[in-house]
């Protein structure tokens, strides 16, 4: 398997995957949606397979008591989503240039989405998460 590195739109911050990365999911929370002006994109690794360099360019922000979102402090591109306490952690899929040989999965959250757009992929679609 061979690495996977993307990076924010200015290039201050990278990210190296050592490892397989999951299938994408697309998250319709409000909080989502607040952040990226649609929704979230992301693809999961495990931890231990991330690398992220020029860590002094990533601000964090406590969006819930259970997770923290990151961005780039430079030019504002989200960066991540990691939950407290889990072995994963879910980049944004649009940091990986093309092809990026990720793959679909399915839509989270749906009970939220916005009232402009609809969701007619055929992919499995939850109300809230998926677990």
């Amino acid at each position: 398997m061979q690495d996977k590195t993307g990076r924010c739109l200015c290039g201050a911050v990278t990210i190296t995957v050592r490892g397989k990365l999951g299938p994408v999911s697309y998250c319709h929370c409000s909080q989502c949606r607040r952040q990226t002006g649609l929704y979230y994109a992301t693809t999961d690794a495990a931890i231990s397979d991330v690398e992220i360099t020029v860590r002094d360019s990533i601000g964090t922000f406590r969006a819930s008591a259970d997770a923290e979102r990151a961005f780039c402090r430079q030019c504002g591109s989200a960066l991540y989503w990691k939950g407290d306490g889990e072995g994963r952690i879910s980049l944004m899929a649009g940091l990986f240039p093309n092809p990026t040989e990720l793959e679909s999965g399915y839509h989270i959250f749906c009970a939220d989405k916005g009232d402009f757009y609809e969701i007619n992929d055929g992919l499995p679609q939850y109300a809230a998460s998926r677990d």
